[in-house]
């Protein structure tokens, strides 16, 4: 699992495909996995549950190393902020978070102020930034 995800990771992505229906997430994990095939539903490995996953093009390349291809898994854990909303993230994210409306295939995604429990703070309404940093 990497949390540094490059457009050149990317760039086999033919769909992703999501389990859920992701409007109503104001986050969602994202992770590079190192999966035995182009397609299909992953295994799923984590606590929590799988929200969506990447599937790639025939010119996807498998590692010659292992075998494997690197393909995006979304997913969220029992403590996130769409179970626990007054929790641990209620007005954050987890550093692999991004919005899920910002999600396409070949496109890492981004954090927002919906992701990142916004709206955004006083200070940074004052020196006018807005998210995605």
């Amino acid at each position: 699992m990497s949390s540094l995800i490059s457009e050149d990771d990317l760039k086999h992505e033919a769909e992703l495909v999501w389990l859920e229906d992701i409007s109503c997430l104001d986050y969602v994990r994202q992770s590079l996995d190192r999966l035995p095939t182009r397609g299909g539903r992953p295994a799923y490995h984590r606590d929590g549950r799988m929200v969506g996953y990447a599937t790639l093009g025939s010119e996807a390349k498998s590692s010659r190393a292992s075998g494997t291809f690197r393909r995006r898994v979304f997913w969220l854990l029992p403590h996130d902020r769409d179970t626990e909303p007054d929790g641990l993230y209620a007005g954050s994210a987890p550093a692999e978070a991004v919005d899920p409306g910002s999600l396409e295939p070949r496109a890492k995604g981004r954090k927002t102020e919906r992701s990142e429990g916004g709206p955004p703070s006083n200070a940074m309404q004052q020196l006018g930034i807005t998210l995605p940093l």
